[in-house]
């Protein structure tokens, strides 16, 4: 079963998920649509160390290399949209990036 993959959309219509992906340099690129395409194809059977729970039915998709690119998403209707996406400098997830995935996700739920 493949399940579906939706990025979110703010209210000036853009993309900043799948805007953030585009910038990135191929290799980057290659590593994120790699992990997408995994959470497509796999669904909520994907386990660690490619995802990680953060709060309530926020998760994380895990990008490691030379680069740490976290992907938050929420699963809901039998689809997984991708909320925000940033570069991890620390080994704690900021605050602020968490609050930007919670307050997209409730303009989803």
């Amino acid at each position: 079963m493949q399940w579906q993959v939706k990025f979110f959309q703010n209210y000036r219509g853009d993309y900043p998920v799948k805007d953030f992906i585009m910038k990135q340099d191929e290799k980057t690129y290659a590593k994120i649509l790699a992990l997408i395409k995994l959470l497509n194809n796999n669904g909520p059977f994907i386990r660690p160390p490619y995802v990680k729970k953060i709060i309530d039915n926020v998760w994380e998709l895990r990008i490691t290399g030379k680069t740490q690119i976290r992907i938050f998403y929420i699963y809901f209707n039998n689809i997984f949209y991708l909320l925000h996406i940033f570069i991890k400098k620390t080994q704690k997830t900021p605050n602020n990036e968490i609050k930007i995935a919670l307050d997209r996700a409730r303009r989803i739920i």
